[in-house]
């Protein structure tokens, strides 16, 4: 347990941030789960309406320098190449 007053106020800061960091974290994580599962059911009108939910989470936790904004772009980047495959895919059959 910290002793001194500064200590104190540093503890209770990183524990707020943690939980902020923690629900943005599950934000992102939920996000792409249910991207990628439509993706695998195949299910174009939803994987575009989570797509959009997903790169917001991504662009917030990148402005709030939880993740790198150029992480943030590599990984819209690669699921937005997932959707695209998809919508190719789609239209050959």
């Amino acid at each position: 347990m910290p002793q001194r007053k500064s200590a104190k106020k540093r503890l209770n800061a990183d524990q707020k941030r943690r939980l902020r960091n923690l629900a943005l974290k599950n934000k992102i994580k939920q996000a792409k789960k249910r991207f990628l599962r439509a993706i695998k059911e195949k299910n174009i009108e939803e994987a575009k309406k989570t797509q959009s939910l997903l790169y917001k989470a991504l662009d917030k936790a990148a402005a709030k320098k939880y993740i790198h904004k150029n992480k943030a772009s590599r990984k819209k980047s690669r699921l937005s190449q997932k959707l695209s495959s998809l919508l190719k895919e789609e239209l050959k059959n």
